[in-house]
């Protein structure tokens, strides 16, 4: 039986790519005011104005009744993050940039299931460059907080490129394997906030640049908790207030030990010093809102709570990715609901057992 294709656009769709899908599939042509009543096939084309977020919900709505491990690839302006975002979070599980090739689109679609970040086979990434990499930069970081040194800002940039093509190489999962063992609870976090980061942006399909500078801002986003004494941060019990008022602090102690740092870009220390802020106004320390917070603020949060769910911490185990992303998703407004929704393919990465 012929695969099944249907072509959901507000556009026009080019001569030869209708050609070439026609010539794989057999290819049915819907718009948006179709589609309440009608089931989705095995494989979705999606090519329509991701400016008008009018049809969002409905889109979302009609996606989730896809057949288990459907294709539905989006066509997505490849400079546009915001629409990138959008396409995952109405139901992507790829994208294709215009201007279109209809040989890419056509093997996106054929790719029954979510592209993988980084599909070579695993090397001992404990002992890998990323991972060793990330340790020597967080090291180099932490003394120069401490001491109050100078800091090259060059390592922290070479570490987050590093870090960045060992999760394009090996995958998420692996490296949060790899950080999973490392016994510092501190440096532990900073590295799966980075990891995480570093994949999501991947995902998005942000360019080099961003990819490295939420890389860097996961290894940079704790700083602040060097000045925080280490009996807090490693306590095996839930914190009193008090005590959490002294860690509440973090973000503030670290954007002003970073920011005598030359060649650090401004987006990474907004970062450092607003990754606890809440879309609601309700997080800390300057009680941001809404279109207040960087889209590249909004990653590193994300990131971060991921992050320090799925670690190992002295009073629990660590959850699993399904379990975080469900608190993940019921965070609800304090979120970027977009963003938490393109996330989601990356929590259902399976990691490796710590034994």
């Amino acid at each position: 039986m012929q695969r099944q294709l249907a072509i959901l656009s507000n556009r026009e769709i080019p001569s030869g790519l209708r050609a070439q899908l026609a010539g794989t599939f057999a290819v049915r042509g819907l718009v948006l005011d179709e589609i309440a009543h009608d089931s989705p096939d095995p494989f979705i084309f999606v090519d329509i104005d991701l400016n008008d977020v009018s049809c969002a919900d409905t889109l979302r709505r009609w996606l989730e009744r896809s057949p288990e491990r459907a294709s539905i690839v989006f066509a997505v302006d490849r400079c546009s993050r915001v629409h990138t975002v959008r396409a995952y979070s109405m139901g992507a599980t790829d994208v294709a940039y215009r201007p279109l090739c209809a040989g890419n689109v056509v093997s996106k679609l054929l790719t029954r299931e979510p592209p993988r970040i980084g599909d070579k086979a695993a090397a001992p990434v404990e002992d890998s460059c990323g991972v060793v990499a990330g340790i020597s930069a967080l090291q180099k970081l932490f003394a120069a907080a401490t001491k109050g040194a100078r800091l090259d800002a060059r390592v922290l940039t070479d570490a987050g490129e590093t870090l960045v093509n060992h999760i394009e190489a090996y995958g998420f999962g692996d490296w949060v394997h790899a950080i999973r063992i490392h016994h510092d609870q501190t440096y532990q976090h900073c590295l799966l906030v980075a990891g995480a980061a570093a994949a999501f942006a991947l995902r998005l399909g942000f360019n080099s640049t961003d990819r490295r500078r939420v890389a860097v801002a996961g290894l940079l986003h704790d700083t602040g908790k060097v000045m925080v004494p280490v009996s807090l941060l490693e306590a095996p019990r839930q914190l009193e207030e008090e005590e959490m008022k002294t860690i509440r602090r973090h973000p503030a102690l670290g954007h002003r030990a970073l920011k005598v740092v030359e060649g650090l870009h401004p987006e990474m220390l907004d970062m450092v010093l607003h990754h606890h802020e809440y879309l609601d106004g309700s997080g800390y320390p300057d009680g941001l809102s809404g279109r207040e917070i960087s889209d590249l603020t909004r990653i590193i949060t994300i990131a971060d709570i991921f992050g320090a769910l799925i670690e190992w911490r002295a009073y629990r185990p660590p959850m699993t990715g399904r379990a975080a992303f469900e608190i993940l998703g019921g965070m609800g407004d304090k979120l970027d609901r977009d963003l938490v929704r393109a996330f989601q393919p990356l929590s259902t990465v399976e990691f490796t057992p710590v034994p």
